[in-house]
């Protein structure tokens, strides 16, 4: 599977864009919009109007755009409880780092369940902010299942970016904060974003009906949930053996993201980790330091503008000559020794 297009496409249907969580960040100390790094050579290369990167590798003092919608659930999880004293989470790295910051920033305690193929670097990193790290022999959806078993104990709140709990919707309301950057700093025709369990495909297909952009997923073939399940109409479990992209090595959605990413997305395409890593080396080319997932929107552009198996998405969404696009990186080098492995591939 290459490319799917959503045959269920009906913006109408799609939730609006949260206001509130932009007015929330910008009062935060460090608060900054991240930059849009334009690429006219490979706009040029793949005969499309202008591309352009929302770099998302330094936001808010991490390296990867989840501070976003993790500060934004834990403040409203304290508006609603100011007696929450430990934040529990899981995840395959940024979130539960995002997680972590957010807790001694308001001094907080945090516990951080990664599953066991998680990179080491991933762990410390989570580690460095002060969180207990507890590493489960098991998947990404084991972790889930022990966060929100240990998220439950009086005291604790878990902060999902999956499920259907409140704060996995208020984690998706606060990545509107990215969108509404994008919006002021340039009009787009097309945007591509990195899936995953789909919290912030959620947020990006909101964007996209608010303002007419189309907007497709990106996922790898190690993990394609999304694409299956725009096949079959309904969330599906995909099998994960394993991927490079950390972030999106998800088997399925989010039921909080589904409705929106069904209704809102054009389509998704899969690409495979070499496509990735290629993209990685082409966006270290331009100057930018750019991880697997966030690199992923590049390779597929790629696919969209070239490959023939893209032929029906490609015109659904209207990419040609004068298509101006925008992809989002979601996170710089957050593994370092498997950012230098991709670069040293040729």
């Amino acid at each position: 599977m290459r490319a799917v297009v959503n045959p269920a496409h009906e913006p109408a249907a799609v939730r609006a864009p949260s206001p509130e969580a932009r007015a929330f960040h910008a009062a935060l100390p460090g608060y900054a919009a991240t930059p849009l790094r334009a690429l006219p050579t490979l706009a040029a290369q793949l005969g499309v109007g202008a591309v352009a990167v929302k770099d998302e590798s330094a936001r808010l003092g991490l390296p990867a755009f989840k501070v976003l919608g993790a500060s934004w659930a834990v403040e409203r999880a304290l508006r609603e409880d100011p007696g929450i004293g430990t934040l529990v989470a899981a995840s395959a790295g940024n979130h539960g780092r995002a997680v972590a910051h957010i807790a001694a920033r308001r001094g907080l305690r945090a516990r951080i369940v990664l599953p066991a193929r998680s990179a080491r670097a991933r762990r410390d990193a989570i580690a460095g902010e002060g969180a207990e790290v507890v590493v489960i022999d098991g998947g990404y959806e084991e972790a889930v299942a022990r966060a929100a078993a240990e998220g439950a104990a009086p005291g604790a709140v878990e902060i999902a970016d999956v499920g259907d709990s409140r704060p996995a919707h208020w984690v998706i309301d606060g990545y509107a904060t990215l969108f509404a950057e994008l919006a002021e700093q340039a009009a787009f025709d097309l945007l591509l974003v990195p899936i995953g369990v789909g919290s912030l495909g959620a947020a990006a297909a909101r964007f996209g009906a608010a303002t007419g952009t189309p907007v497709v997923g990106v996922e790898p073939a190690g993990a394609p949930c999304l694409a299956a399940s725009l096949a079959a109409g309904r969330p599906t479990t995909v099998p994960t053996p394993g991927t490079t992209m950390a972030g999106l090595d998800c088997a399925e959605v989010s039921v909080a993201a589904w409705p929106d990413l069904h209704a809102g997305l054009h389509g998704s395409v899969v690409v495979s980790d070499s496509e990735a890593h290629a993209a990685m080396r082409e966006l270290a080319a331009e100057g930018l330091a750019i991880g697997d997932c966030g690199a992923a929107p590049l390779a597929a552009l790629r696919a969209l503008a070239t490959d023939p198996a893209c032929a029906d998405l490609r015109a659904a969404v209207g990419l040609g000559a004068g298509s101006r696009v925008a992809l989002i990186a979601t996170e710089g080098p957050t593994d370092p020794e498997g950012y230098a492995r991709a670069l040293a591939q040729r």
